[in-house]
């Protein structure tokens, strides 16, 4: 449906808490690495200024979880194969609702 390979780089995958911290977390693309990155080597998040200290909370972490998980932890996946946005209209509209709802989450 979507030409993956643009948007894999670009959009949310995941939000992930950063080692050793309680509120401070990257959002990271589905390969893993930081929003806007395209590259296949590792990438350590505390190298670079990143990270976001969000006031996520098991709530927020349910509606943006796909299986609806509600640790602030874990990574939160925003999407999984099975209903990734990029391959049916079906699987865009919850993933664009997701965006929104990140979009909303305040900044402590």
């Amino acid at each position: 449906l979507f030409p993956l390979n643009h948007y894999r780089n670009i959009l949310p995958y995941c939000i992930q808490l950063l080692d050793n911290s309680k509120d401070e977390y990257v959002i990271l693309n589905r390969d893993y690495k930081p929003i806007g990155f395209n590259t296949k080597k590792d990438v350590n998040y505390e190298d670079y200024p990143i990270s976001y200290k969000l006031a996520l909370t098991p709530l927020i972490a349910s509606q943006l979880s796909w299986d609806k998980n509600t640790s602030i932890s874990e990574p939160i996946y925003l999407y999984n194969d099975g209903t990734n946005p990029f391959t049916t209209l079906k699987n865009m509209k919850p993933y664009l609702e997701k965006l929104e709802i990140l979009s909303r989450i305040q900044s402590k």
